[in-house]
């Protein structure tokens, strides 16, 4: 079997700093997450990829369809990636994953549905190398990751010495310490030219409030912001000048067009008139941003 490692390293897709004056200390990453199932379910590929620029996915590829493609506004994007090539390294990498969990379920001595999953990448600020990272899973537990500060493979389970032993006796350390500190945010500054207008918007929130009494008691005030970038964002109630201790807050996974969405809950009695006030602070909004509700709303 080819060595896994090389072919992982050309995965790595790496996102460096902010061109505009109050990004410069921004860091930027580059990661990969790979699937590997050794017995999918019908119409479930065995093999995924998806390439990540900061928390942003621009590139999927999967067993199934054999071609690797943009997402998300990096559709929109020309000259960043050759597709076509793309399409075809990604296709040699899925054989070689399978492989390498074919092998791993050799040392488990096990048979039937196993997962084997893969996490690598790397970041940049100023322009200048600051980490990366690269470790496997199989069935959720750490198997090994890499150390760029020894380096070495460290196994994280007994059966991953015979796959440190085996990459390492293939000549992977050097090449993957190489790949992760030097050849990957190379990369990285690549993509950002084409990439920073998306990985430094600012989306404002939109803020609304619902209510809903249950039983007739308890009304439960529902603040959500949602349709914004970048992630964090800070919400909370208030009561005149007083913060108010809420129920629960939430936040929903990144949506199609690469927003979010986030909200928090307030349990109050059903005769209470308020007004209660919700707080969002966000980047893009150069002051807070406060709705009101009472009980004629």
């Amino acid at each position: 079997m080819s060595t896994m490692v090389p072919v992982l390293l050309s995965l790595l897709l790496v996102v460096g700093p902010a061109v505009p004056q109050d990004t410069q200390n921004k860091p930027y990453s580059l990661s990969f997450l790979y699937t590997g199932v050794s017995r999918p379910k019908a119409g479930i590929p065995s093999f995924q990829a998806t390439g990540f620029l900061n928390d942003q996915a621009f590139l999927h590829y999967d067993s199934k369809s054999g071609t690797a493609e943009p997402l998300g506004p990096w559709k929109q994007v020309d000259g960043m990636v050759n597709w076509e090539d793309e399409s075809q390294l990604q296709q040699a990498r899925q054989d070689i994953f399978m492989e390498t969990l074919k092998d791993v379920m050799g040392y488990y001595r096990d048979r039937g549905n196993h997962t084997f999953k893969g996490t690598f990448g790397c970041e940049i600020r100023n322009d200048s190398y600051c980490g990366a990272f690269w470790k496997y899973a199989y069935d959720g537990r750490d198997y090994i990751e890499f150390n760029t500060e020894i380096p070495a493979w460290i196994p994280l389970q007994p059966e991953a010495l015979n796959t440190k032993v085996k990459w390492e006796t293939e000549g992977s350390v050097q090449a993957s310490k190489n790949y992760l500190e030097n050849e990957c945010p190379d990369m990285l500054r690549s993509y950002l030219q084409y990439s920073r207008p998306f990985l430094d918007r600012q989306d404002p929130p939109s803020v609304s409030i619902t209510s809903h009494v249950t039983l007739g008691l308890i009304r439960t005030l529902k603040c959500l912001a949602s349709n914004f970038y970048p992630q964090p964002i800070s919400l909370y109630w208030t009561q005149g000048d007083s913060v108010v201790e809420t129920d629960s807050w939430g936040e929903g996974p990144i949506s199609e067009n690469g927003t979010y969405q986030s909200w928090v809950l307030l349990k109050i009695l059903s005769l209470d008139k308020g007004p209660y006030s919700c707080h969002v602070q966000h980047s893009s909004l150069a002051q807070p941003l406060i709705l009101t509700w009472n009980e004629s709303q």
